[in-house]
């Protein structure tokens, strides 16, 4: 198999995947690298294909899955963040990313995908193994979060529920 048969088999793969697909699976699948997994995505990316690597894979964006999308400034120890988290998703929310500000780089971006408890619980364990901090620990607390949700009114609730729990930034 050569490798555009091999992006496309990449494609096809991520448009039937329900949950991320690491690029080891996929180099096991093609019996190949796992860096030439990660060039082709990059490939299939400059040809403008909408691949997003999240921390447990790839996953193919699909425009039929957008509702409504809106950032929401936050502020929390780190301590809060499972709670954070299970509060978007409990009113049916999925967050995205998460978004600082940074003195030198600017605008630092890491993408989520959060949106049942599972994800949840795995972004936490694998937050705690790993020893790393949170994005928002550069910043005091201050973050964006890019959400997605079904309507408005949805966005307000998770918007009144973070707010309750001293969540929603306020400035």
């Amino acid at each position: 198999m050569d490798g555009t048969q091999r992006r496309s088999e990449i494609l096809n793969v991520l448009e039937v995947a329900e949950t991320p697909v690491s690029a080891g699976k996929l180099a096991a699948k093609f019996v190949v690298s796992r860096q030439i997994i990660v060039g082709d995505v990059a490939l299939l990316r400059a040809a403008g294909h909408e691949i997003v690597a999240t921390a447990r894979g790839y996953i193919l964006e699909r425009m039929e899955e957008a509702g409504v999308i809106r950032k929401i400034a936050c502020q929390h120890q780190p301590s809060q963040t499972e709670d954070e988290l299970s509060c978007i998703v409990s009113y049916g929310g999925e967050v995205l990313d998460v978004v600082v500000e940074h003195p030198i780089y600017g605008e630092l971006t890491g993408n989520l995908r959060v949106r049942t408890k599972e994800d949840i619980k795995r972004f936490i364990a694998s937050y705690k193994k790993s020893n790393a901090s949170l994005l928002s620990e550069l910043t005091g607390g201050i973050h964006l979060h890019t959400i997605r949700c079904e309507n408005e009114e949805v966005l307000e609730q998770i918007k009144e529920a973070l707010l309750k729990k001293g969540i929603l930034y306020q400035g």
